[in-house]
């Protein structure tokens, strides 16, 4: 990132597989959108994360991939540790920032976004809260929530991961009316908890 936070006009270039598939994405919903008058709305969630406050609905992934449910499977013993990939980054605690986001708030996002459809054209806007946690904050909190220790391995950087990425929400705040209001840390990390509890196997 050119920037601390990342705002709508700056420049798009992924730095992944991923990221490059979502940037295509954006680019089809454009062009459809001038050949066919479609209004869109592209929604750049930052890090998704946590569960429904019931537990009933959370993170379910085969292989697992993302950190939350990656930290708590080693809380319940289903993994060993978990791997820090980089800890020598210019971030406070040499591990990666990441602008984690309730899934919750996305989900009011989705609401928001279409009602203002109809008053606006197409939206590309980033969902975020503006703050960026790191690989062992998410570790340590979770290590609260849980009451459990939780190993960790520092390992390696991996290629493609930028030591920063945090949104500058303030474009979706402004057209949307909306904000992250679940997307501190130890609520993101509480319900997904209380989902690994509930669904100790996912939804098999």
């Amino acid at each position: 990132p050119c920037v601390p936070l990342i705002d709508e006009d700056q420049p798009l270039v992924p730095t992944n597989p991923y990221g490059e598939s979502k940037l295509v994405i954006e680019r089809t919903l454009a062009w459809l959108g001038r050949s066919h008058g479609l209004r869109w709305a592209a929604l750049r969630y930052f890090n998704a994360a946590g569960a429904s406050a019931d537990g009933t609905l959370g993170e379910d992934h085969r292989p697992e991939t993302h950190l939350v449910p990656i930290v708590l499977e080693v809380a319940r013993g289903k993994r060993d540790a978990v791997h820090v990939f980089g800890i020598d980054y210019d971030t406070p605690d040499g591990t990666c920032l990441r602008d984690y986001v309730h899934v919750c708030d996305l989900a009011d996002a989705h609401l928001a976004a279409i009602d203002a459809l109809d008053e606006h054209e197409s939206l590309a806007l980033n969902l975020g809260c503006g703050q960026g946690r790191s690989v062992r904050e998410i570790v340590r909190v979770a290590r609260d929530v849980t009451g459990r220790p939780i190993p960790t391995v520092d390992a390696p950087r991996r290629e493609g991961d930028p030591p920063v990425l945090v949104a500058d929400p303030s474009r979706a705040e402004q057209i949307l009316g909306w904000k992250a209001t679940r997307s501190d840390p130890h609520t993101i990390i509480e319900s997904a908890w209380r989902f690994h509890e509930t669904h100790p196997e996912g939804y098999a």
